[in-house]
């Protein structure tokens, strides 16, 4: 443990579904599935923006007004706290696009996916906190224009700040997963990623993921329970 300085952290949706946030995957760390009600081809899409962009608005509105009544879960809890105590360099990449890791307290939050609380004028490129509604077409807060959609990178999009993550794991000593299928690429790829630079590499899943067999160690359990332990152990190494 002594030689951990740089730690990133890849969080995905077991981490929120134990706070009650749907998943998009049937059986994804144990959450219900937003496909058995959608497709990703409906909602998920710019095609399917451009289509029919009431039931896209209509799908994230609700999903909005949903995240807004969940709370964190030990497991954000806990790594706002390593975030807190942690004196080297920290990164926590989420895949989420809820806000619970900010609302238990952590800082050092990237959000590769976008958030739900955030709206992006495609007129003018300013992203504006929003906990409203987007369905009625509400102009922009920065210019004016009525040309706002979700700020969540959606499928054939290009999650934010690459640079920035894979400049984070070039530096690692040590990435974690936490709660992902290892299925979504870029994300998938970072176990790789980091490998290649030397990292120690740990994750922390419900169940075997798709990539399990690239990480040094897999902990199986719920991420309320194993991640708590872990930042636990590693402050205390």
């Amino acid at each position: 443990m002594s030689s951990i300085r740089n730690i990133v952290i890849l969080t995905g949706a077991g981490v929120s579904a134990e706070s009650g946030i749907d998943t998009f995957r049937a059986g994804s760390n144990g959450g219900p599935s937003l496909w058995e009600q959608h497709r990703v081809e409906d909602v998920a899409t710019p095609e399917a923006f451009e289509r029919d962009p009431e039931l896209v608005l209509r799908f994230y509105d609700m999903r909005r007004e949903a995240i807004q009544t969940k709370q964190p879960n030990p497991a954000h809890f806990a790594l706002a706290k390593l975030d807190r105590e942690w004196d080297g360099d920290l990164l926590i990449v989420t895949q989420n696009v809820d806000d619970l890791h900010e609302k238990a307290g952590a800082r050092r939050v990237l959000h590769m996916h976008g958030e739900h609380l955030n709206a992006w004028c495609t007129g003018c490129d300013v992203r504006s906190r929003w906990t409203g509604t987007l369905i009625d077409r509400p102009a922009c807060p920065a210019c004016g224009e009525r040309a706002l959609r979700p700020d969540v990178v959606w499928f054939g999009e290009m999650p934010y700040r690459m640079e920035d993550i894979y400049a984070a794991l070039r530096e690692a000593d040590l990435f974690v997963s936490i709660g992902t299928s290892g299925a979504v690429y870029p994300a998938a790829g970072f176990v790789r990623d980091a490998r290649r630079c030397g990292a120690r590499t740990l994750e922390l899943n419900l169940e075997r993921s798709q990539g399990s067999s690239w990480f040094d160690e897999t902990r199986l359990g719920p991420a309320g329970l194993l991640v708590p332990d872990w930042v636990d152990e590693l402050l205390s190494g």
